[in-house]
């Protein structure tokens, strides 16, 4: 088995901590394992210039598997890692979409039994990666929303429940009802799906199927299908709003919806108003136009076999 190197948070709480301690006893029985705990892109970097041929295990959720997966990327280096996750996030929205155990005694175990598997990664025009999913509009408008509920309760939990994660679901609820139409353009692989003269509510490209802790807005996304999956939404009446957010919490019923289109391609571009973007948890904008496109089999993940 080869040496790990396990990169998490330093500003993690003492719960995380104790979680990740588990994990650790397990991956010593198998193997050397260096810890670093890391705070700023300075320190992250500074770590991976040292992580040589070692499989590189992320402790975190989906942020922090982006900032890993995004230094990588800058440094060249995407292409030679074998990556794998310890979902110590709220949502972990990836792990649940390519199967990797959340109790974290399995998560673990899978870390040194799983079988390595070309992914794939999403990357725009400007060389900013995508991980599991980029969505905008009420999606992203949840998400902003959905994290200060999440800041607000995620200090609150019960054992192995946390209420950080219902911070998506009640910003979901909130946009639902604040977020006004879109006119977008949005074209996949060149082809026009949506114009400026048909509003949208939502549009979501997803390498992953879910988000906000368990959402699967692009329910049939798999990220080592080479394409992406392309959701669009134009329930922008105030009715059709509050049907579409109940319909989504119900695990992809959202797709069966005549107001609801469902696309996959290689390319997706995104142009018109002003909107905002949530990438992998991340918020960005306002944006006029914005391009992802499907970079196959970009890099080694552990995976359930």
């Amino acid at each position: 088995m080869d040496p790990l190197l396990v990169i998490t948070n330093k500003d993690a709480g003492t719960a995380d901590q104790e979680t990740l301690d588990v994990a650790l006893e397990i991956l010593r029985s198998r193997t050397s394992v260096e810890v670093a705990a890391t705070s700023d892109p300075g320190e992250l970097d500074g770590v991976l210039q040292r992580a040589g041929s070692r499989r590189i295990v992320v402790a975190g959720g989906d942020g922090s598997l982006h900032a890993v997966m995004s230094a990588l990327y800058r440094r060249n280096q995407l292409g030679d890692a074998v990556v794998a996750l310890l979902p110590l996030g709220t949502g972990n929205d990836f792990a649940r979409s390519v199967g990797i155990p959340l109790e974290i005694e399995d998560a673990a175990r899978l870390v040194v039994d799983g079988e390595v598997r070309k992914t794939d990664l999403i990357i725009d025009e400007v060389g900013e990666i995508v991980v599991n999913n980029v969505h905008v509009g009420a999606g992203a408008e949840a998400s902003r929303k959905g994290h200060t509920w999440k800041t607000r309760l995620g200090s609150i939990g019960v054992g192995k429940l946390n209420l950080g994660r219902l911070g998506y679901p009640i910003g979901a609820i909130q946009s639902a009802f604040n977020s006004g139409e879109l006119h977008l353009r949005v074209e996949i692989d060149g082809k026009v799906v949506n114009d400026l003269d048909r509003p949208v509510l939502m549009v979501a490209v997803g390498n992953g199927a879910n988000i906000g802790g368990g959402t699967e807005v692009t329910p049939h996304a798999d990220p080592e299908s080479r394409q992406v999956d392309v959701m669009v939404s134009r329930a922008t009446s105030p009715l059709a709003k509050l049907g579409y957010t109940l319909k989504m919490a119900r695990q992809g019923s959202h797709l069966e919806r005549p107001d609801v289109d469902y696309y996959r391609g290689r390319s997706v571009s995104v142009s018109g108003e002003e909107f905002y973007c949530s990438a992998d948890g991340e918020i960005y904008g306002p944006e006029r136009q914005r391009t992802w496109h499907i970079e196959p089999a970009a890099y080694r993940f552990v995976l359930p076999a």
